[in-house]
């Protein structure tokens, strides 16, 4: 890198190089630190040689040598400068791939910044118009939000997710998500927002009439009548248990609120209501037929 009277330019490329081998040297002397270090200064011998091939991504050894220490955190740091690196030199699918990678290295550590990195790699991929790619990405961080009781953030998320399907015309998945969405409104205790949900749905083909649309209506129903046994029915149904874990977990915890007491028919509290008249009434007539003595 020393430059001189004879040698006015770094080599960068010997130099990225040496550091390479020093790297190599490190790590099979277990000094992962210092390996990370010269990891480095390759990667910025390279930056200054214009090869952004070999800038540190995802699955490259001074990421790999953080995880060794148990440093998640910093490692995800190189990988986003290096997803920003990427897409500075037209390169976002790789971008967004680091992302993502980035995503499941921190997901079990610190949730809030999976989170944050599931949802640039569905940015980077939706604007390459790679729709399924971001649906998944969506998809990652959706069930995570709802993992967190980030619920308000998750019906968010989960609205852009229909979005998207419904722009792919994948149709009987808005419906599944229509489901998501509406559980997590209930458990918001909004349930406004809730049945605005079902109802906008409506203009999805095929929406109406379908058994999530007929399900949804029963639960809505017994939540908005307090009936606790309704709409537990309702999400003990296979199309409920059956969904994303997270999901169904929202299904199967569901709770009306107050008390879910499952509330008398309108017929039959009503039947109450007149049985002791009607006692009384037949008890008049009978004094009445003999008020006036057997003759």
């Amino acid at each position: 890198l020393k430059t001189g009277f004879l040698k006015w330019k770094p080599d960068y490329d010997s130099a990225a190089t040496e550091y390479g081998k020093a790297a190599v040297a490190f790590k099979n002397a277990k000094q992962f630190d210092q390996a990370r270090e010269a990891c480095l200064r390759e990667a910025e011998a390279h930056e200054n040689n214009k090869a952004y091939l070999f800038i540190p991504g995802s699955d490259t050894p001074p990421t790999l040598y953080l995880q060794e220490m148990q440093r998640l955190p910093e490692a995800v740091q190189l990988i986003e400068k290096a997803s920003m690196m990427y897409l500075e030199n037209g390169t976002p699918d790789t971008a967004a791939i680091a992302l993502e990678r980035g995503g499941k290295l921190i997901e079990n550590v610190d949730p809030g910044k999976a989170v944050q990195l599931y949802q640039q790699a569905a940015s980077v991929f939706e604007n390459e118009e790679r729709l399924r790619q971001a649906l998944e990405m969506l998809g990652k961080a959706s069930r995570l939000l709802v993992r967190g009781r980030r619920l308000d953030e998750a019906a968010l998320s989960l609205q852009k997710e229909k979005s998207i399907y419904k722009e792919i015309e994948n149709y009987p998945t808005c419906y599944k998500k229509t489901i998501a969405q509406v559980l997590v409104h209930l458990h918001r205790n909004d349930y406004v927002a809730a049945e605005r949900c079902v109802r906008e749905s409506y203009s999805i083909p095929g929406f109406n009439g379908s058994e999530d649309c007929a399900a949804l209506e029963q639960l809505l129903e017994g939540y908005d009548q307090q009936d606790q046994d309704q709409v537990s029915e309702v999400c003990n149904l296979p199309l409920f248990k059956y969904m994303d874990n997270d999901y169904a977990k929202l299904g199967l915890t569901l709770v009306v609120p107050g008390g879910g007491i499952k509330k008398k028919s309108p017929n039959a509290t009503q039947d109450k209501a007149r049985g002791p008249a009607t006692v009384g009434s037949h008890a008049d007539e009978e004094e009445d037929e003999y008020s006036g003595g057997l003759c």
